[in-house]
């Protein structure tokens, strides 16, 4: 009923022309229908292919002298009764057609004589800027977690109904299937959770990535935003004990379990190869949410404002799939403020902030930083993010941790090596150098016709020089400026 109501106080408002930007047409021409009738008001439907036809009398022909845009436009224009009007194909007859954007904007201009609304409905519209004034827009409702878990329910009754069995199911996984339908149309929901349910006749923890990734393809989030489709497990991760710690106390009040505040994000700043993005992967891993990556890269865009826009789109696409975890990685490149790119690095940098004080969707932030000095203080003052994270080299039993766990994802028992002597070969090696020296020692055992043992790893070691040698004095730098500033993460 909140639809309808909205609706109707547009069409009060005298809005000549209202735009509807949604997938399910359907579901438009219903509202519209509905309207009409409760308002007394004529409603008719144009498409491309069928031309003009009433929209509440199913037996009225429609009329096919009006299937070309500029013919349905005329006819409405020289049409005194007051109607509504659904249009559903008019948005690529707008795009260098100038006769088409006139007789949009004579029927808007002569909206106090004429008393026709115009409802444009498209997957997409892009408003003329002839008409850009005339216009508002109007988006469907999506349903709440109620609705959403009528619309499981009713799947399940379906699957019984076909198979003779009833679907297997636990109150914790059928309340995080829900809230991963958040954000999609009733049909897709509906689509999705039979998908859950269909294969083993079981709603479980299993199906959620699959969920999401179905989910993520349905909102089209190429481009700007990626799907990290394999998260982590916070297991997998040498080190950083303070920072599962500090994740740990929060999972409850982020997913709504606890009348704390919910937390809004962090920020991890440390040395390339140190562990950050494998640690934001990880976050997701922990909390059992989706993953979105932000490529800041792909933000930026050769026309005046789109960068802003890319920005903002990005967003909305990632409260859509809330909850998740929306990772910015190396954000300094995309929002340094800088004098050199016109002011762009400072609307990005704006947009960005406005949302994060505004936000109030369940995606968790987690940006990744490795030059913390090129980043503006007002990103990083405490109240925009909840807390930053400094991570620091990989302390000697943390260095045994990730041999251990890099030997043994190579098919090596990590026991056959001597784990402490590695460790003290590898002073000052990051988490992504032990591993490449893992992988060297592989490839030169391979080349020899033997196995990798302690000797040709400890020789490729030595052989690696570590960026916190190559890299001393930035290193130094970045050690000084978390003194006090950040909480160290391996603590």
């Amino acid at each position: 009923m909140s639809d309808l109501n909205d609706l109707k106080m547009l069409l009060e408002s005298r809005y000549p022309i209202v735009v509807i930007e949604t997938w399910e047409e359907l579901r438009a021409l219903d509202l519209i229908r509905r309207l009409g009738m409760r308002e007394g008001r004529p409603v008719f439907a144009w498409n491309a292919v069928d031309g003009l036809r009433r929209l509440e009398f199913e037996d009225v022909p429609s009329q096919k002298h009006t299937v070309e845009p500029d013919a349905v436009l005329g006819q409405i224009r020289g049409t005194n009764e007051p109607g509504i009007y659904a249009l559903c194909d008019m948005h690529p007859f707008l795009k260098d057609e100038p006769r088409n954007i006139r007789l949009l904007k004579e029927i808007a201009l002569h909206h106090e004589r004429l008393h026709h609304t115009l409802v444009l409905i498209s997957h997409q519209f892009a408003i003329p800027p002839e008409i850009r004034r005339y216009c508002t827009r109007f988006s469907l409702s999506m349903p709440d977690e109620k609705q959403l878990e009528h619309i499981v329910q009713d799947e399940a009754r379906r699957f019984k109904q076909e198979k003779g069995e009833r679907v297997r199911a636990d109150r914790e996984s059928l309340d995080r299937l829900v809230r991963n339908l958040r954000g999609l149309s009733v049909e897709d929901a509906r689509k999705l959770a039979r998908g859950a349910i269909i294969h083993d006749g079981a709603i479980t923890e299993a199906d959620l990535p699959e969920i999401n990734k179905a989910k993520f393809a349905l909102m089209e989030m190429d481009g700007v935003l990626s799907y990290e489709y394999d998260t982590e497990s916070f297991a997998d991760v040498g080190g950083l004990q303070g920072l599962k710690d500090w994740l740990g106390k929060r999972e409850k009040a982020f997913h709504g379990q606890s009348d704390i505040d919910s937390p809004r994000g962090i920020m991890m700043v440390g040395v390339q190869g140190g562990g950050k993005s494998l640690a934001a992967k990880a976050v997701a891993g922990l909390w059992g949410l989706p993953l979105l990556r932000m490529d800041m890269g792909a933000i930026y865009n050769k026309f005046f404002g789109e960068s802003e826009r890319n920005v903002r789109e990005a967003l909305e696409l990632a409260e859509t799939m809330s909850p998740c975890v929306l990772w910015i990685d190396e954000i300094e490149k995309g929002i340094a403020v800088g004098d050199n790119d016109g002011g762009t690095s400072r609307r990005v940098l704006g947009t960005l902030l406005t949302w994060m004080a505004e936000n109030q969707s369940q995606v968790f932030l987690v940006a990744t930083a490795n030059d913390i000095e090129r980043l503006p203080p007002e990103l990083i003052r405490k109240g925009r993010l909840d807390e930053i994270f400094f991570v620091d080299l990989p302390s000697p039993a943390v260095r045994e941790v990730i041999f251990r766990i890099h030997l043994e994802k190579r098919g090596l028992a990590a026991d056959h090596f001597d784990l402490p002597t590695l460790s003290a070969h590898s002073d000052g090696f990051t988490g992504a150098e032990i591993e490449q020296a893992v992988v060297a020692g592989l490839y030169s055992a391979g080349a020899a016709d033997g196995v990798l043992d302690q000797t040709l790893l400890e020789a490729e070691l030595a052989a690696t020089v570590p960026l916190s040698v190559t890299m001393a004095e930035s290193l130094a730098r970045l050690r000084q400026w978390c003194q006090g500033r950040a909480v160290h993460a391996g603590t």
